[in-house]
């Protein structure tokens, strides 16, 4: 077991790692349930990085109504396993019941946090009017577009200025107030 003066490095790396891969994994699976652009060299990519994880799952688990349930899978899987690992190299034994229910939490929280950077992202790149036909700003678009399409509806352009995507923060802020501490705590005694 390392010591002390290498568990928060060592739980850093990991926690990193697979922060990053599940992340990969997530906007496969976003982009695809938003039926994004899949010849989008962006797409392409993350449909390259993630296929040697996804296809033995995809053998046995499949779609069910257009959504890629072995991605849901192998994120769960990464997520569980990360956290195990981290505990390891904390000293304490992992509880699957502790897993089971931490888990849907990690992903959530990166879900909010993803959705939080892809509209500031965009908002920001809207100010200094980039190529709107750019891999990057297409697959943005079609990323948050779902999220903007219903503020869009209810908050109106003030002097020219769309204040949906300062709306859809807001509320992913307060979602992220109102669902991740009730999960927390519900996770807390069994770990």
């Amino acid at each position: 077991m390392p010591s002390s003066y290498l568990s928060n490095p060592v739980a850093f790396l990991i926690d990193t790692l697979f922060s990053l891969y599940i992340l990969v994994v997530m906007l496969r699976f976003l982009l695809q349930w938003v039926r994004a652009d899949f010849y989008n060299p962006i797409s392409q990519f993350l449909v390259q990085i993630t296929q040697p994880a996804l296809k033995p799952l995809r053998r046995v688990i499949p779609g069910f109504a257009g959504i890629d349930l072995s991605s849901v899978v192998l994120m769960v899987l990464l997520q569980m396993v990360s956290l195990a690992l981290i505990m390891v190299i904390y000293g304490v034994t992992p509880k699957l019941s502790y897993l089971i229910i931490r888990t849907p939490a990690e992903l959530l929280s990166m879900l909010l946090n993803l959705y939080l950077m892809a509209i500031i992202v965009q908002a920001v790149l809207s100010w200094v009017q980039p190529d709107t036909y750019h891999p990057a700003m297409l697959l943005l678009y079609s990323l948050t577009e779902p999220v903007l399409r219903p503020f869009r509806q209810v908050v109106p352009v003030i002097g020219g200025i769309d204040l949906s995507p300062l709306a859809a923060l807001i509320t992913i802020g307060v979602l992220k107030m109102l669902i991740l501490p009730p999960l927390d705590q519900l996770a807390r005694p069994y770990f």
